[in-house]
């Protein structure tokens, strides 16, 4: 079970790279939900999830996550990856910075539950602070 569900993250994280958005159906439920999402933000699944890819995209156009280490026990998978992407499409969406034209690198894990052959839930954690003072919205220490 463990590796079959690890492959089913695998997979969301190919379709996710290549932004095959039409075939999030393959690997999330119709009622996917993330706990890590921008607070006010609606949810409706898979339209939402859509949206949310979407809208990155549209402000780091080359957006790739690497998968460091998958971790599985029984439903739920572990990942910890690692995002690179160029900050050069719209501006931020926290403080709408505009385009810096910086290459970002951030380090987050997330957690899935798989239930019937597809991820149910969502949780991740991400070095947010890093990626708002690497786009410049929030100065560096010293």
């Amino acid at each position: 079970m463990s590796e079959a569900n690890k492959a089913i993250v695998r997979r969301y994280r190919e379709i996710y790279n290549t932004s095959q958005l039409d075939r999030l159906e393959e690997v999330l439920t119709a009622d996917f939900t993330p706990h890590a999402t921008f607070p006010g933000m609606p949810w409706n699944g898979l339209e939402s999830a859509r949206q949310v890819h979407m809208m990155t995209k549209a402000i780091f156009p080359d957006l790739h996550t690497a998968t460091e280490d998958l971790i599985a026990e029984g439903d739920l998978v572990v990942e910890r990856w690692t995002q690179t992407q160029t900050h050069s499409g719209g501006p931020f969406f926290i403080g709408n910075i505009p385009p810096s034209g910086k290459r970002i690198t951030t380090t987050g894990i997330s957690i899935y539950r798989i239930k019937g052959g597809k991820i149910v839930e969502h949780w991740a954690d991400m070095d947010f602070l890093g990626v708002l003072q690497q786009v410049g919205a929030v100065p560096m220490p010293g």
